[in-house]
């Protein structure tokens, strides 16, 4: 996956077109991702007993990854992300913008 957890990701299609927030998880077998804001769907919950009260809430759905970019603070807008292995061996994510070093 291109996107981690906590990662700002910006939009680019579906009704969310635009729209930035922060990935809440990942979910790598079904290659889809939850944002905190993006693609809210209403649940029609039941009461589960006395301290839980039935009704209709919002809340996040997964989106496919495919549709969110990771979005660079620096460039202000979304980019690609590449994979470069620095001296020491470690492998980390680079913005194929500007070059940053995102993790």
């Amino acid at each position: 996956m291109h996107v981690k957890k906590g990662d700002t990701v910006i939009v680019i299609s579906g009704k969310d077109k635009g729209k930035t927030g922060k990935v809440l998880s990942v979910l790598p077998k079904e290659n889809k991702v939850v944002v905190e804001g993006i693609n809210m769907v209403t649940r029609h919950v039941k009461p589960q007993g006395p301290n839980q009260p039935g009704g209709r809430i919002t809340r996040e759905a997964p989106l496919y990854a495919s549709k969110v970019m990771y979005y660079c603070e620096k460039d202000k807008k979304g980019v690609r992300v590449g994979r470069k292995i620095l001296e020491n061996g470690k492998k980390v994510r680079v913005c194929k913008k500007c070059g940053e070093v995102l993790d």
